[in-house]
């Protein structure tokens, strides 16, 4: 956020949980004082109930970057949801294969561990979210009909934009530890509460929403299945997984400019920034 403050730009969010209504403990949502600050776009847009997929968000960031540029401000995409900025920053758009209802509605039946297996069994180098099962569906879906590899039935259509990669380099005992913190934090602002508000409002225990880490957790809490003093260990422990697989994800990209997170690398990014934007 430091970086587009000191940018005089605006920060359009890439993640996959934060783009929902009512859910903010566990998408670690700006707060309002940093949504004050500095504009943000993509923040609690999309209604629990309904899945929102990378189509759509491609959709809005690519409104939003236009609106941004368009008056003269500097555009920053934030976050980390990988398959939402691959198909926004290098144009990938998923295969044309239309839906089937009946598969889908046989496939939408199955737990997430059988459309993982399935999805393996089909391509065994596929790169889905397995915790997803909207994108195990549609992968499944996809693969079913087009075979393997998944990789083949993306298309690129590169967005018209330049595009500047950077990263914050994290010691994994540090990153563990402050996601240890963090999902203290959670628990302590109230998840379960939070979860239990969102099945009231309608939200189906397996909407995308919902089956994110840590609400996954707390929605097992609330069937009795985990208890709130275990909730903190297993949510960090889910993070730490999926935080993990981000750093393998993006350090295959090499136009990937890395900064150490440990001490503070704003001056650094914004002197780099100053010499690529010269």
């Amino acid at each position: 956020m430091a970086v587009a403050a000191a940018l005089g730009g605006e920060i359009v969010v890439c993640d996959s949980r934060q783009v929902y209504v009512g859910l903010d403990i566990a998408t670690n949502k700006p707060s309002p004082e940093e949504l004050r600050a500095v504009p943000h776009h993509l923040v609690g847009v999309a209604d629990p109930r309904r899945a929102f997929n990378a189509h759509d968000f491609v959709r809005l960031a690519t409104d939003a970057i236009t609106d941004v540029a368009g008056r003269g401000r500097q555009p920053v995409l934030e976050g980390g949801s990988m398959l939402w900025a691959d198909a926004l920053l290098d144009g990938f758009t998923l295969g044309r294969v239309a839906p089937r209802p009946e598969r889908r509605a046989d496939l939408q039946r199955m737990p997430a561990e059988a459309l993982a297996r399935r999805l393996r069994d089909l391509d065994p180098e596929a790169q889905v979210d397995e915790r997803n099962p909207v994108r195990l569906v549609r992968a499944i879906e996809m693969l079913e009909v087009a075979g393997p590899p998944l990789a083949r039935l993306r298309e690129r259509r590169p967005p018209p934009w330049r595009v500047i990669r950077l990263g914050l380099r994290v010691p994994l005992p540090e990153l563990d530890r402050r996601l240890a913190e963090r999902a203290r934090g959670y628990v302590e602002r109230g998840l379960v509460q939070e979860t239990r508000a969102a099945l009231e409002a309608g939200v189906q225990v397996d909407a995308p929403a919902l089956t994110g880490i840590g609400y996954a957790e707390a929605v097992a809490c609330l069937r009795g299945d985990l208890s709130v003093e275990d909730l903190p260990a297993l949510v960090a422990r889910a993070t730490s997984r999926y935080a993990r697989r981000q750093v393998r994800w993006y350090r295959r990209d090499r136009r990937i400019e890395w900064f150490d997170a440990g001490a503070d690398p704003v001056p650094g990014i914004l002197a780099f920034l100053k010499e690529r934007l010269s």
